[in-house]
């Protein structure tokens, strides 16, 4: 299973970009609740601040007739405070309430929404802001219309307040929704990760601007232009006005700033998250996907490269398990791999079951496979502790190199020791026994085979000479050879495990051959020597 966003309790309590959104494992109740008092509440308080935002305005900072008049005491008691009332209950109901419940598909975790129920997830922010643009222009225009009723001088005070209060908790009102439904958004980008939503970065940034700086600089230059038209706005009142405004660009530039930036820096900091993951090798980052903006490309792209990442990593295992790590590292360094090899050192290794014939015959196949396997996961471990490469298997056989494709410093000595801890450890196992043969000297190392299918192998005397010490190892007890010109090649150290014993000539060859076994003990050294003689192998 994959962790999304990493392995820490902070990372998997806030998949979406802010704890706020609560955990991915959550109930699906509780996350409704969640959502509808991410969306409820918020909404609520931007739109109280708007009716406060109003009230200022038409009541202490804009030009003209004051509103605080016996003539409009009924109207201001009563009319407008319902009006209010009554916009904030239908846009909470109508808005939110029915907004979320049409979206409840969202909280079931094993459902895949429609294309129907993607786009109407897609188009939720737009639609609940033009309702509450709805509201609010529906409030100006019978607001607008009872005072200037009563007071004509009023219209344009009232019009200006409401007006810009509205702009200000339409475009607030939008990020909040984004924000409160970013889960949602998450179960829509990934049943369709290429689905686009929202205004993207640009536009959330220029929305900013232009509510935190164009909203009250052009009430700034109409209230300007205001004063030059009507003589009896005062200095004292022009300056209220200029201070107000300047203030209310700071506050709710800042505000509206502060949730843009958030916005933005959410997804980046989940990607920057993930790479530092990432580089220490953890593959299964992946981030959740719940922007559908540009940065949501940006999360898609992370998770698609981690994917070619992990698929990578699985090749690069799967073909060093089939050909060894070095010969596949090599390969895939190379971007035009050659067929051909070189001429090189190196020592061969050739193991082979004893008795595989007889095992065949008498065992049933999967007690069979059962035994093979726990007899190479000793030669393999052994062999790739020693430095060297297991470059086929053949059945019941194994060859192991050494000194190519990665160079040693004592690659004889390490084939040596290699076969005797083989050795020892298949004489631990009563049930494994096996003739092992070690030689080394020059080979042709390279990739043998045609342009679309080829082979790393190793070729040589060496090799040759190596399967012929497997063959004759089994009529000894030591189950284990080796000739007299690799010991010589050897460090002291290694050769020093070993003793010198018959010369033969093995099977395929013209030159006798000298062989050494591994050293037991001292007497038993000295008999085998003496018991051994020239023999020809056929």
């Amino acid at each position: 299973m994959i962790n999304r966003e990493g392995p820490t309790g902070a990372a998997r309590s806030a998949p979406w970009g802010s704890p706020l959104l609560g955990p991915e494992d959550e109930k699906s109740t509780v996350r409704r609740v969640r959502v509808q008092l991410l969306l409820t509440v918020p909404l609520l308080i931007a739109n109280l601040i708007g009716i406060a935002m109003v009230v200022v305005l038409a009541g202490f900072v804009l030009p003209g007739p004051t509103v605080f008049t016996r003539e409009l005491l009924l109207v201001n008691s009563f009319f407008t405070p319902l009006c209010a009332a009554l916009a904030l209950a239908v846009g909470a109901v109508w808005g939110t309430v029915a907004g979320v419940r049409s979206m409840r598909w969202a909280t079931d975790p094993e459902h895949v929404p429609t294309p129907a129920e993607q786009q109407v997830a897609v188009s939720a922010p737009r639609w609940m802001v033009l309702q509450q643009a709805l509201l609010w222009t529906l409030t100006l225009t019978v607001l607008t219309v009872v005072y200037g009723v009563l007071e004509p001088a009023l219209i344009p005070k009232v019009a200006l307040a409401i007006g810009a209060a509205a702009i200000v908790v339409c475009a607030n009102s939008y990020l909040i929704i984004e924000f409160a439904l970013r889960p949602v958004t998450a179960r829509v980008l990934a049943a369709d990760p290429h689905r686009r939503r929202g205004i993207g970065v640009f536009g959330r940034t220029m929305l900013s601007w232009f509510v935190g700086v164009g909203v009250p600089v052009a009430l700034t230059m109409t209230v300007a232009v205001w004063a030059l038209a009507d003589p009896a706005v005062s200095k004292a009142r022009l300056a209220v006005c200029m201070l107000s405004l300047g203030g209310s660009a700071l506050v709710f530039g800042l505000i509206l700033m502060a949730q843009v930036v958030a916005a933005t820096v959410a997804p980046i900091k989940g990607v920057r998250q993930a790479l530092r993951r990432v580089e220490k090798g953890d593959l299964d980052a992946e981030i959740t996907l719940y922007d559908g903006t540009e940065l949501g490309e940006l999360q898609s792209g992370f998770n698609t490269m981690v994917h070619g990442l992990r698929e990578r990593a699985m090749i690069e295992d799967l073909f060093g398990k089939h050909v060894g790590h070095d010969v596949a590292m090599a390969a895939i360094a190379s971007s035009q791999p050659v067929l051909g090899g070189t001429e090189t050192e190196a020592a061969a290794l050739f193991i082979d079951i004893i008795g595989s014939t007889t095992m065949a015959a008498t065992l049933p196949a999967p007690e069979i496979v059962g035994i093979l396997n726990r007899f190479f996961d000793i030669v393999v471990d052994e062999v790739e502790r020693h430095g060297g490469l297991l470059n086929k298997f053949e059945g019941d056989a194994a060859l192991a190199v050494f000194g190519t494709p990665v160079p040693l410093d004592d690659l004889a000595g390490s084939a040596l020791s290699c076969g005797r801890a083989i050795q020892r450890r298949l004489r631990d196992a009563s049930d494994l026994d096996a003739g092992i043969g070690v030689a080394a000297g020059r080979v042709v190392a390279g990739n043998v085979g045609t342009h679309n299918r080829y082979e790393f192998t190793v070729i040589g005397d060496a090799v040759n000479e190596a399967a012929r010490l497997c063959e004759l190892s089994k009529q000894h007890d030591e189950r284990l050879l080796t000739s007299a010109i690799t010991l010589d090649a050897a460090a002291d150290s290694e050769s020093a495990h070993w003793i010198l014993g018959e010369t033969v000539t093995l099977r395929g060859r013209l030159k006798p051959t000298q062989v050494a076994l591994p050293r037991v003990s001292a007497p038993a050294d000295e008999s085998a020597s003496a018991g051994l003689g020239s023999a020809e192998v056929r």
